[in-house]
């Protein structure tokens, strides 16, 4: 039997014929429908319309969304969030004047938490993980990209992988696995970064398709870390896996990754801080998914991605939350949305889009979730009583959701 929400005040994302993402001025426009009735039916999407024709057949379920809108869940397609401990010590060490890159130089950073996972146990990890999967599921969050990139060794990096498995396993949200093993250079290898790329290629990455742990594969491309070169050899040796590329990349340099990206049909190119004219134009007429990360940003006090000038260029934008121990320690989707318009100058309907449809293309999952369309999974946010859309970006202090539902079934709140 089906579920009826009826009387909703306004239906939003709603589009017809599944599309794979919007770009430039499309940005702009955010199909929605006002005093409308939404069917789910086995955990799909199985009617929509205005309440005029609301169906009168028989439902298991009926929820009354007067005065509330529904949309559909946040599609964070960049997070970390299988890690052990926290950094906030490092937190302190900002507020006192070192910088993200200083911290990362005297042994903290990513080398911080890879030696914190390397000794905590798989159950603990995956217990550590779990809850944080579940908070941002109560957030708003329905599809989600976890990377690996905390292990640094091969039993490590196995072990967030096969963890990123189990919750994909035992949650009913979509959960894509990225493996990002050149994430930073174990101290181990400092000074001969090839021989840890051969321990990447030669020992980590056949273990991983053996297993079928990951779909996609992600380099850290920034100075100080991974050299456009070694992010070609890591994208050329994961595509001959069968994985994806994804790249971390210009987050404090633009060093011609971007440009590596799109060589290598990346599916998305994320941080994007640092954009110059030519890192631009090499996105323009390309499958090539940028990928902002503001509440990093906004954590660590680095520039925003240019979302303005990009979208203005025609060039579509998603919006994640980098959710991970060091840079980001919040998968708050909602604070995403509201500082992409706050401080990125982003509109409401903009940012909705990055951080839906956009979203759901940036980890593979367009023809899944993402919109109000007939046939995709329903993964639905029910709002409280708002005054429009741009409310929800506004209020940014507020918690402007009464429920999330996945696959037509209530996440339990916290």
């Amino acid at each position: 039997m089906a579920i009826l929400f009826k009387n909703i005040k306004e239906l939003i994302q709603v589009r017809k014929e599944p599309i794979a993402f919007v770009a430039g001025s499309d940005m702009k426009e955010l199909p929605t429908i006002k005093n409308a009735y939404l069917v789910v039916e086995n955990g799909k999407i199985a009617d929509y319309g205005y309440m005029a024709d609301c169906p009168t057949t028989p439902v298991k379920e009926t929820i009354d969304a007067s005065e509330k809108m529904i949309l559909p869940t946040w599609c964070d397609s960049h997070t970390h969030i299988v890690y052990a401990g926290n950094r906030e010590g490092e937190f302190v060490d900002r507020i006192h004047g070192l910088s993200y890159e200083e911290i990362a130089n005297k042994g903290g950073g990513i080398l911080n938490s890879a030696r914190t996972l390397q000794k905590t146990s798989e159950e603990s990890l995956y217990e550590q993980s779990k809850v944080r999967l579940e908070e941002i599921m109560q957030l708003g969050t329905g599809a989600v990209e976890i990377k690996s990139g905390y292990g640094l060794t091969v039993d490590s990096e196995l072990k967030m992988l096969r963890i990123i498995k189990r919750l994909k396993d035992t949650y009913d949200l979509p959960i894509k696995a990225s493996f990002l093993g050149a994430h930073a250079l174990p101290s181990e290898y400092k000074g001969n970064p090839s021989a840890y790329l051969d321990l990447i290629v030669g020992e980590m990455l056949p273990k991983i398709a053996e297993a079928q742990l990951a779909e996609y594969i992600d380099i850290f491309c920034e100075t100080g870390y991974f050299s456009v070169a070694d992010t070609e050899v890591i994208l050329e040796a994961g595509k001959r896996y069968g994985l994806i590329p994804k790249i971390h990349v210009n987050q404090f340099t633009a060093i011609g990754g971007v440009q590596a990206g799109v060589k290598h049909h990346a599916l998305s190119v994320d941080h994007l801080e640092v954009m110059r004219e030519e890192d631009i134009e090499a996105l323009k007429n390309t499958n090539t998914m940028p990928v902002a990360l503001p509440s990093c940003s906004y954590f660590l006090s680095i520039p925003y991605t240019p979302a303005r000038k990009m979208i203005d260029a025609g060039l579509p934008l998603a919006l994640a939350s980098d959710y991970n121990p060091g840079s980001t320690p919040s998968g708050n989707m909602n604070f995403v949305v509201s500082t992409a318009c706050i401080k990125m100058k982003m509109t409401p309907e903009e940012a909705i889009n990055a951080a839906t449809i956009n979203g759901a293309y940036a980890m593979g999952l367009a023809q899944k979730v993402g919109s109000i369309t007939v046939g995709k999974q329903a993964n639905l946010i029910l709002t409280k009583s708002v005054n429009s859309i741009g409310f929800i970006p506004y209020a940014f202090g507020s918690n402007h959701i009464e429920s999330v539902y996945i696959k037509g079934k209530a996440v339990k709140q916290a």
